[in-house]
């Protein structure tokens, strides 16, 4: 949506002497809207710069040398800063005085505040340190693959951060303590991964004797070695960075995470071997309440989004079943399962030239679907898409695919990045649809178009919803499936299987986290009704047991979204154009799912007005 600027009518020239025309109100409303958008970016920048990490994640150089204060009085500093520019907000402006997109910044304004409110009174609630989210392997992958080094001193900037990486984990680690202490302690299993995590990280030179070279030490090299390639530095330069960034790594990284380790094995003993989910904690109910809120944007409750989940299953099995008869199979859907979960053809081999080709086949399909966009979409992404295997350190056999978005200038490409340890855990037939969640039309499309949108406040740029950046990559399945993709019909089912998964998701969290699962009974259901890998499925469940509710906001975004469109159509007819539609979804941002509800109701009447 763009703010258009217009001269002011001839006709409101003779009602000036008499009163404030409509007019002039629009032309007061466009001033305000001027002034506060110009306000939010003033704010946002001031946001950002109390986070260095934010700022490089954006392709900035700010603040190049240091990491986030990961303090709990920081975080509440942040929130105090929050509340006083939500303030200065209500005082300077008026929501009347300001247009329609500039009152829809507005309310994300406010909401990201209420949401930060929230959150902090939960802060001793969740597990600081886990297999999926753990700044343990997050700061040195942003180290890794967000730091780039073009200069001598950027590269002294890098050194310094092995240094405050050292220092973050610390106050990481003290609010670990804070947390258990409070009753929170995760499922042992995840300090067993975070244990091998860990030590992958102070494994090899210059921390031990061995020939292979840690991940920080062999990034290191690599960028030092380029620099003097380009003789951007010469010999001595290079040996000199070398020196202080081991003598770092070893005087800083090393202690830090050796003072993790050991205090993950000390809590060991304490954690139960079959934990349920939140409703073993105090305040498990309502920190999974707020986590549900979060996660989908909407105030569903536990139980509506478990029924959600099983009708959906239903449904999903009966598509299932007509791509189960339409390749001739005999034999019952468990049948299936077990066919398409076991026979060698869906599988590529467990070697290096299997895991090539798993990345080229996804790559080709990305390329096709590419060249059909202009159908669907006016608004297209300028940013390229890489597809990488995941790096050593934090690759885990059969978890989820995932995407780590580019620059907003596009110096650093989007990244669609593979877990392929495991190539028994990685079925082609799934392989076409989560390229298409993951790359285009999904994460990497709506995400680089939101990056690159130059009509509104730069914060809604950066904004992220779950619903609604995962309902749209969920969306994105289906949607291949009209632009003519899935030529393979077990490629077809794969798309179900995706589906599906995301549909037990519903019933899954809220049974671990509502209902009182065990881990057993929700692998046990999700082996029942899907064909997902057991290798998959077990890294899924213990995905949402440290993820409470962040599953759930997959399916109900993407229902929220299917669900609108046929609103449009329906009420449209001729009139609704599928670009359009794409380019009101994807052209504002991301969203909460009502107040995304809102600007369709609003396009709707608007098209409709222009009969």
């Amino acid at each position: 949506m763009k703010f258009l600027k217009f001269p002011i009518p001839l006709f409101c020239i003779s009602f000036m002497m008499f009163s404030l025309s409509s007019c002039e109100q629009e032309k007061e409303a466009t001033d305000d809207t001027d002034a506060l958008n110009a306000w939010f970016d003033e704010e946002y920048e001031e946001y950002l710069q109390m986070s260095p990490l934010q700022l490089t994640a954006q392709g900035r150089k700010d603040h190049y040398s240091e990491i986030d204060d990961m303090s709990e009085s920081a975080e509440k500093e942040k929130l105090d800063w929050l509340k006083a520019s939500v303030e200065e907000m209500n005082e300077k402006f008026s929501y009347d005085q300001i247009n329609h997109e500039a009152q829809l910044s507005w309310n994300l304004w406010e909401y990201q505040y209420e949401q930060a409110k929230t959150a902090w009174e939960f802060r001793n609630s969740g597990y600081m340190f886990n297999q999926m989210t753990g700044m343990h392997t997050n700061l040195p992958n942003m180290l890794i693959n967000y730091h780039k080094v073009d200069s001598l001193e950027d590269m002294e900037a890098l050194i310094s951060r092995y240094a405050e990486l050292g220092r973050a984990m610390n106050q990481l680690l003290e609010r670990a303590k804070v947390q258990t202490a409070a009753g929170y302690k995760p499922p042992k299993f995840a300090y067993e991964y975070v244990i091998t995590q860990s030590e992958n990280l102070i494994s090899g030179q210059p921390f031990d004797s061995s020939e292979m070279d840690a991940p920080l030490w062999s990034d290191a090299i690599s960028k030092i070695d380029k620099l003097q390639e380009e003789e951007l530095i010469n010999a001595e330069q290079a040996e000199e960075l070398k020196e202080k960034a081991k003598q770092t790594l070893i005087d800083s990284f090393q202690p830090a995470y050796q003072n993790l380790v050991v205090w993950l094995n000390e809590e060991l003993p304490t954690l139960e071997e079959t934990p349920t989910g939140l409703s073993r904690h105090h305040d498990g109910e309502a920190f999974y309440n707020f986590k549900l809120n979060q996660a989908t944007t909407t105030n569903l409750t536990a139980s509506a989004i478990h029924e959600i989940g099983l009708k959906e299953v239903e449904r999903i099995q009966a598509e299932m079943l007509a791509i189960k008869e339409q390749v001739g199979f005999e034999g019952d859907l468990k049948e299936f399962f077990k066919f398409v979960n076991t026979d060698p053809q869906f599988f590529y081999p467990n070697t290096d030239e299997g895991r090539q080709a798993y990345l080229d086949e996804s790559s080709a399909f990305l390329d096709t679907i590419s060249q059909k966009l202009p159908d669907y979409f006016g608004i297209l992404p300028k940013a390229e898409l890489v597809v990488k295997r995941v790096e050593p350190f934090r690759e885990q056999d059969g978890a989820p695919q995932h995407y780590s978005q580019g620059t907003p200038d596009g110096s650093r490409p989007g990244t669609y990045y593979v877990h392929l340890s495991d190539m028994t855990a990685m079925p082609k037939t799934t392989m076409e649809g989560v390229a298409y969640h993951e790359g285009i039309p999904g994460h990497h499309m709506q995400i680089s178009i939101q990056q690159e949108l130059q009509e509104i406040p730069k914060f809604r740029t950066q904004f992220f919803f779950n619903a609604y950046v995962e309902g749209w990559a969920l969306y994105s399945e289906a949607l291949a499936k009209e632009m003519g993709q899935y030529k393979n019909p077990y490629y077809d089912f794969g798309r179900l299987v995706n589906e599906i998964w995301r549909a037990i998701r519903l019933v899954t969290d809220t049974g671990l986290h509502s209902k009182g699962w065990t881990e057993a009974q929700a692998i046990a259901y999700f082996k029942d009704n899907s064909s997902i890998a057991d290798g998959a499925i077990q890294a899924e469940v213990r995905r949402y047991m440290v993820m409470p509710g962040q599953a759930t906001g997959y399916k109900i975004g993407m229902l929220k979204i299917q669900e609108l469109r046929s609103k449009a159509e329906s009420e449209l007819g001729d009139k609704f154009d599928i670009k359009k539609f794409h380019d009101l979804v994807l052209g504002q941002g991301a969203l909460p799912l009502n107040l995304l509800e809102e600007e369709v109701d609003l396009w709707i009447s608007k098209s409709l007005g222009s009969e």
